[in-house]
Parts: structure tokens; sequence; C-alpha cells
């Protein structure tokens, strides 16, 4: 199957199943949120954008390279783009890598960088993922203020004691890794693409290593910011349409179906997102409510990744990046 008929299929996938739950009525109440909460959700992305890319300058320039904004911004928006239309997200680390090299960037140095920003959005993902979980096993009530004080201390303790344990024993959790894979019986082909990885995640502590302790906490700080804009814009919409679920909830939801979306091999995850989406969310939601709210958040953090990103990344990083992304060459 070539790769237009996958990315249409994966378009199509993305609009059918909502629509598939909630019929025409779902667009009936897709209809009834303001024009004010989508473009305050866009600008959310867009602020997000602005955070990582100020995240990616404050890493190059730990290392005596220096970026614009502008340039920043663009290389971000680039490689989501590439992530978002590619199966399983394997065009971004390329675009990644292909970007920062033509900045003058080594590949070596532009993967170690790409592997310590997946890095600290690993560190913020395990802390978040506990915190949140506990708070919802306790039924406490996570938006009192102190708790949520309490849960930005625990993401951003979590996360630098993470970083701690890694740079003083990053070799022994390699080394457990390793064991881990031969004990489950993790095919030969598999492990060498772990080896890979391990590589590259080794590349990205010795950055870390190379970067002050101040600067490493304003780029993990920047790191959190983005994901908790990214991550609250499904809470607005579903609170608009009358929904009445909690942030942990929404956000621990989230982080499941794009992991699990990334199984299908389609571009985006598109299919799997969104059966775990309603799958997690119609216990709590009408069949019309969850297709729009399922419509209005995958516009804001999928269709407007392709709509912004594409013509970015066409202009910066050229056809034939994508000739090579699009016959798998990546």
């Amino acid at each position: 199957m070539r790769f237009w008929h996958i990315f249409l299929v994966a378009l199509l996938a993305g609009l059918l199943i909502p629509l598939s739950y909630g019929g025409w009525d779902g667009l009936s109440r897709l209809r009834e949120l303001p024009l004010g909460l989508i473009s305050s959700a866009l600008v959310m992305v867009v602020l997000g954008w602005n955070l990582n890319a100020a995240r990616l300058r404050l890493v190059l320039g730990g290392t005596g390279v220096r970026m614009g904004q502008s340039k920043a911004l663009a290389t971000i928006m680039s490689s989501e783009f590439a992530m978002s239309a590619t199966p399983a997200g394997t065009g971004g680390a390329l675009t990644y890598i292909f970007l920062l090299h033509r900045h003058g960037l080594a590949s070596s140095h532009a993967a170690a960088c790409y592997a310590l920003e997946q890095l600290l959005d690993l560190l913020f993902f395990l802390p978040a993922l506990i915190l949140l979980s506990v708070v919802l096993l306790a039924g406490g009530d996570e938006f009192h203020v102190g708790t949520q004080l309490v849960l930005l201390g625990g993401m951003i303790g979590g996360g630098l004691g993470m970083l701690w344990l890694l740079a003083h024993h990053y070799r022994s959790v390699m080394l457990l890794g390793g064991r881990l894979l031969n004990r489950f019986g993790i095919a030969s082909r598999r492990r060498r693409k772990v080896a890979r990885w391990i590589i590259r995640f080794r590349q990205g502590i010795g950055l870390m290593l190379r970067l002050s302790r101040w600067r490493l906490l304003f780029i993990y700080l920047l790191c959190i910011g983005h994901w908790l804009l990214r991550y609250t814009i499904l809470y607005f919409i579903i609170r608009e349409l009358g929904g009445n679920l909690s942030w942990a909830y929404l956000f621990l939801v989230q982080m499941f179906v794009l992991s699990i979306g990334q199984l299908t091999l389609l571009p985006g995850g598109s299919g799997g997102v969104e059966i775990g989406f309603s799958a997690l969310l119609a216990p709590w939601l009408d069949p019309a409510t969850l297709a729009a709210a399922l419509i209005a958040w995958r516009f804001a953090t999928y269709y407007w990744y392709l709509l912004a990103g594409g013509p970015i990344f066409f202009f910066f990083a050229g056809s034939g990046l994508w000739r090579h992304l699009r016959f798998g060459r990546a």
C-alpha cells in the first residue's frame, strides 16, 4: 500500500470512528463549542511549541551552539509534522536530526539532543503517572490549590531525582535493561533496536552531564509546561460540552491512548487513539458528546500539527526529506 493510501486511511479513521459512535448528533454537539475555545486550544498548542523551541535553544546553548527562536520553532514544528504524518511517528526523529545537522551540528550531536529531549519527556511522565494514579485512587480533589502545588512539586522533584539517578548510575540502568530483555525472551532483532536506542540514550546522558544544574532545571520546567498545556486541552473541551471528568483521569487517558495508538502503525496513531479514547470515556459521556470531544481534541492535537506544521516542514526540510520519509528509508 502506498504512503498516500495509508495516510488517507488514517485521516478517514480519525473521522469515521467518532461518527460511528455519535452520528450526526456528534457534529451538532461540535457546533456548540464556541470559536473562542477552539482558538484558545490552538493557541495553547502554539505556546507549547514555543516552550519546546526555548528548550531546544537552552540545550544547544549549553554546548556552545546558538539558535534563534524562529529557527528553533521551525525545527520543532517540522519535527511534529513529520511525527504526525508518518507511521508510529518514525519521521520525527529523522527530521529533528536532519534540521540540526543542517544548522551545523554533527549527526551524533543532534541525535544526543533528541535523546535528551526524549529522556526528559519520559522523566516527566513517570512521576506524573505515579502521582496522578495516587490522586485518583485516594479519591481526592486534584484541583484543590494545595493538591495542585503538591502535584507540581512532585513532578518537578520526581523528574529531577530520576535525572540524578540516571546521571550517576546509568551504567547499572543499561545493564539491568539488558538482563530484563534476555529474561523476557525478546527477539534478537528487537534487542538490536533497543541496543541502538540505548546508545542514543547514553549520548543523551553524556550531553546532560555537560549542562549546568540551573540550565537543566529550566529545560525540565519548559518540558513540564509544554506537556501540561497539551494535556489540559481535552479537559477544557469536555467541560465546555457539559462533562465533569477530573483532569487527572483525562491526563491518564491521553497517556494511554496515545501510547496504544502507535501500535496501529498508522500516522498519528489513527484508529487506536479513537477506539481507546471512546472505550475509556464512554461510561461517562453520551455518544454525541464523546464524538464531539474526540473530533475537537484530535483537531487541536493532531490535525493542527499537520495543517500548521506542513508548510513549515516543506519550506525548511524540503521535498527531498519528505520523499525519504514517505518511502520508508528513515
